[in-house]
């Protein structure tokens, strides 16, 4: 028996609100709230069909005229009788229709807990219902590929099939062990390295994903570094299409870090605009020079910009020495006038060197097809496997270490024993991926941070 609960599950603010409902309750619940146009009950209609009727209040008065659809266990989301409201967005409409299906039943629905309930109810394993709050969260559209398909089984379907291969080789050497007299088949070294082999290589690509799951998922730091006057405020306003940053010719204009965040392919860019470096007596504009190079120590890339119409100063050799030994790209900016830099000096720093005019938009192509492979996405197959929860990269990280360990015991002759107590230990790291090796504490903490109403 599980309890009914309800919550919206849309965002405030928009024209249309939908309410969930789920658990042995919601029958009951749903029928007292809704009623078809047609007469009778919602729950007499066919399931997954949207019916149109009216929504009450708790004292029976009329709140909106709407839609509803009803799912009858397994065959829903959470894989309990469950139903959706479809109504508009009014969070006064939204108030009164769950107070009254709190009258009649239903309670609250806590953070993620339809899709804690999927997971518990087999709808699906643990790394595809962590992959919801994921899609919600996306912030690109390869971010929400990447995550549907993990949804739809990717991590958890390869993560299954390797632990079941892992699961099948222990039994078999214990079926060996504890029935000697049984007509089976001995135990293999071959066949335990072979699979050991297979699962350590697809384990280790699958971890070491994450850092590239890690960019599509929060962005990259990005800093912009330049002398005044550089044009650093104009490439923000380019890389945003927006005039976001005031630029002006007068040196000094930036004294704060800027912060925006812009798409460039796959990349989410945090691009963080600083005070030009340079030596100057204006305390505020000091303050904003401290915070530049702050800003730049903890930022994963550096967009060093040069002015390309003039020569090098002390102030771009400050730029240089702060880019030097990081990820970083060389732009030089004002290509659409005459050249005075002398790019020999620059090539001696810099790997990537991309020419620019921030003003006329020349040149931002090449730096915004440069952008996603100095991130390791250039090219990348948003098909869900990659790895963007750090919960998943450990647990598959230990997984692939066992492997690794149970294969160096297969190759160098030691007991059957030794090969598989490291294989059992992996076996046990993957079901932390799937949801089958968790504890209930850890369920929950997982769940916590999820959206109400998801």
């Amino acid at each position: 028996m599980s309890d009914t609960i309800a919550a919206v599950a849309t965002a405030p603010g928009g024209p249309i609100g939908i309410i969930r409902v789920s658990g042995d309750g919601a029958a009951r619940a749903v029928s007292a709230v809704f009623q078809p146009k047609n007469g009778g009950s919602l729950v007499d209609a066919p399931p997954h069909k949207l019916v149109y009727g009216t929504l009450h209040s708790r004292k029976g008065a009329v709140l909106d005229c709407c839609l509803a659809a009803w799912m009858r266990a397994p065959h829903s989301y959470t894989g309990e009788d469950m139903a959706e409201i479809q109504c508009h967005g009014s969070p006064a409409v939204l108030g009164e229709a769950l107070a009254a299906l709190f009258a009649n039943g239903a309670r609250q629905a806590g953070p993620g807990e339809f899709t804690k309930r999927a997971f518990i109810n087999g709808k699906m394993d643990l790394s595809g219902a962590e992959a919801v709050q994921e899609l919600v969260t996306a912030q690109t559209a390869q971010a929400a590929q990447n995550a549907s398909a993990q949804i739809a089984g990717k991590v958890g379907g390869t993560v299954q099939a390797l632990r079941d291969s892992l699961v099948e080789m222990v039994a078999h050497f214990h079926a060996v062990v504890d029935f000697p007299d049984e007509d089976i088949d001995p135990f293999l070294f071959e066949q335990a390295q072979e699979i050991l082999h297979r699962a350590a290589g697809t384990l280790y690509s699958l971890a070491e994903s994450y850092e590239r799951g890690r960019v599509i998922r929060d962005g990259v730091p990005c800093v912009i570094l330049g002398r005044p006057n550089a044009g650093k405020s104009s490439l923000l306003n380019a890389l945003l299409g927006c005039e976001r940053a005031i630029v002006t010719d007068q040196p000094g204009t930036t004294r704060d870090v800027i912060e925006e965040t812009v798409r460039v392919g796959p990349v989410l860019l945090r691009m963080l605009d600083t005070a030009g470096l340079r030596d100057t007596d204006d305390p505020v504009e000091k303050i904003g020079i401290e915070r530049a190079l702050a800003t730049a120590n903890g930022a994963a890339m550096i967009l060093a910009v040069f002015d390309g119409s003039d020569m090098l100063s002390d102030e771009d050799l400050m730029v240089i020495a702060r880019s030097h030994g990081r990820r970083a790209i060389a732009v030089i900016n004002k290509s659409d006038l005459p050249d005075a830099l002398d790019l020999a000096k620059i090539r001696r720093h810099f790997d990537h060197i991309v020419s620019v005019s921030a003003k006329t938009g020349e040149g931002m192509d090449a730096l915004t097809k440069l952008i996603p492979s100095m991130v390791g996405l250039d090219g990348a197959v948003f098909d869900g496997s990659i790895i963007t929860s750090a919960r998943q990269a450990a647990a598959l990280a230990r997984a692939a270490e066992r492997c690794e360990e149970a294969l160096f015991a297969a190759q160098s002759g030691m007991t059957p024993d030794a090969v598989v107590m490291d294989a059992e230990g992996a076996i046990a790291a993957l079901g932390e991926v799937t949801g089958q090796n968790v504890t209930e504490d850890v369920i929950s903490k997982i769940f916590e941070n999820f959206c109400v109403g998801k």
